[in-house]
């Protein structure tokens, strides 16, 4: 169902006013680093003796803008509260997915200590729920229920972000209750964090290399992620996002097209108990490729070729999704045509 162009708008503001303030609350002064032939921006400080550098985000003319609208104008914290908590407020009354209150914790908290800001994606299902607002369309319930919590990174971004969460996520995780879940790794080195009693889990992921280990440290978040497969197409160039909880938690997630693409991938390769998946992968493909053949048909189709021109693998796994879905196939068909 579409959503009236109010509501997308209010959640267009929302998102604006979280980036503008993800810039104005980190005190300090602006720099650009160059590294490989791009630029990323950073906040120094000075701490006494010490100085330190907070990573903003890579170089483009929106985070410029961000930068210079900062320097002229500081919006009061609570002016900000409340103004959102509103917007927040229109936008649960207009029937978007809000998270829960675990959730909500969890995503806040990660948020605060800068995982987000340092590169980490949220992923996963919670991060199809966040489509509705984007794409301006509710999905059907059963499509969107979930528990589990999944951020993934790049491994290499330690190679360009001189920075950390502060305080750590293992100290936040503490203070939420949650603690490392069981690994069948002979190291001992968790990738999943669960609350007791089975309840909200998060695992970090990071793309999976041919010649790379199954489990690496991302360094910027301190903690261990598991190697996946075609993770990379997936996070390559996310996207910001505000999720519906107190005045908002502003993070990012996977462009849609990519997302959609990536889970006609993922479908085939869910083996033995995870064969059940395949079929909420392929009904979230369906539902966004809906959506993106009318609306953005050009990301749709250029993420589609992308994907497939990888290699067999990649082109493989897509050709047997359009096998079960030939509806899928007819909506990419139809934009090529």
């Amino acid at each position: 169902m579409a959503l009236p162009l109010s509501v997308q708008n209010t959640y267009q503001d929302l998102v604006a006013a979280h980036l503008h303030r993800a810039v104005a609350e980190i005190p300090g002064t602006p720099f650009r680093r160059e590294v490989a032939g791009r630029g990323y921006w950073y906040l120094t400080r000075r701490i006494g003796d010490r100085v330190s550098q907070r990573y903003l985000g890579p170089d483009s003319a929106e985070m410029r803008e961000r930068i210079a609208q900062a320097k002229d104008t500081q919006e009061e914290e609570k002016a900000f509260r409340v103004r959102c908590s509103i917007m927040v407020a229109q936008l649960r009354a207009a029937g978007l997915p809000r998270l829960d209150q675990a959730t909500g914790k969890v995503l806040n908290a990660m948020a605060r200590v800068g995982v987000f800001r340092l590169g980490g994606t949220l992923v996963g299902t919670h991060a199809f729920r966040l489509y509705a607002a984007e794409l301006g369309t509710l999905f059907p319930g059963l499509l969107t229920a979930t528990d589990d919590i999944d951020i993934a990174q790049f491994e290499n971004l330690k190679l360009v972000i001189d920075d950390h969460v502060d305080p750590s996520l293992p100290e936040t995780f503490n203070d939420l209750a949650l603690s490392p879940a069981p690994t069948i790794d002979p190291k001992n080195r968790p990738t999943r964090w669960r609350m007791p009693g089975g309840g909200t889990m998060v695992e970090f992921l990071t793309p999976r290399m041919i010649d790379r280990q199954g489990i690496v440290k991302l360094e910027s978040l301190g903690v261990w992620a598991q190697g996946l497969h075609f993770l990379n197409f997936l996070i390559a160039d996310p996207t910001p996002a505000v999720a519906l909880y107190r005045e908002g938690v502003l993070l990012q997630i996977p462009r849609p097209e990519r997302y959609a693409i990536h889970k006609l991938i993922v479908a085939q390769r869910r083996t033995g108990p995870h064969r059940a998946k395949a079929r909420k992968d392929l009904d979230q493909a369906e539902a966004l490729i809906r959506v993106l053949a009318e609306h953005h048909p050009f990301a749709l189709l250029d993420a589609f070729e992308t994907a497939r021109d990888k290699g067999p693998a990649w082109d493989n796994a897509i050709g047997r999704s359009l096998k079960q879905r030939p509806e899928i196939g007819g909506m990419i068909d139809t934009i090529g045509a």
